[in-house]
């Protein structure tokens, strides 16, 4: 069975980095590009970056540009989100995903393109 497993979420301060780390299980890792959303309290789930299987395409939510990095190791079936320079408007549960497009060469935002969720992790920034 599909598992992910997110972790290093946890307390910040603004102007802090934070990395997180999501491990899978269960899939051929390296055939799926995979994602990262997050959700605020009171909001709908956004996407917030997404890399090919390769790591050759990759993609950002425009507020996270130059601050977040997102990347994988495919021997370890990990994914990573490098957070630097964080705003108290990152706080979220972030999340990482599979996209359900076997083979996908483009990166997709659309959460509708992700099939398997872990189940969070709590990052919290205080001002």
């Amino acid at each position: 069975q599909v598992q992910l497993v997110e972790s290093g979420g946890g307390l910040v301060q603004a102007g802090g980095s934070v990395r997180l780390s999501c491990v899978a299980s269960g899939l051929t890792f390296s055939n799926l590009a995979m994602g990262w959303f997050r959700q605020a309290p009171g909001k709908e789930r956004e996407f917030v970056a997404a890399i090919t299987r390769s790591g050759r395409f990759i993609r950002y939510l425009d507020s996270v540009k130059g601050r977040f990095t997102i990347s994988r190791d495919n021997f370890k079936n990990t994914v990573y989100l490098q957070m630097n320079s964080l705003k108290p408007e990152d706080a979220a549960v972030y999340y990482c995903a599979t996209d359900r497009r076997t083979y996908a060469t483009d990166i997709s935002i659309d959460i509708r393109d992700y099939l398997h969720w872990g189940q969070g992790t709590q990052v919290t920034v205080s001002s």
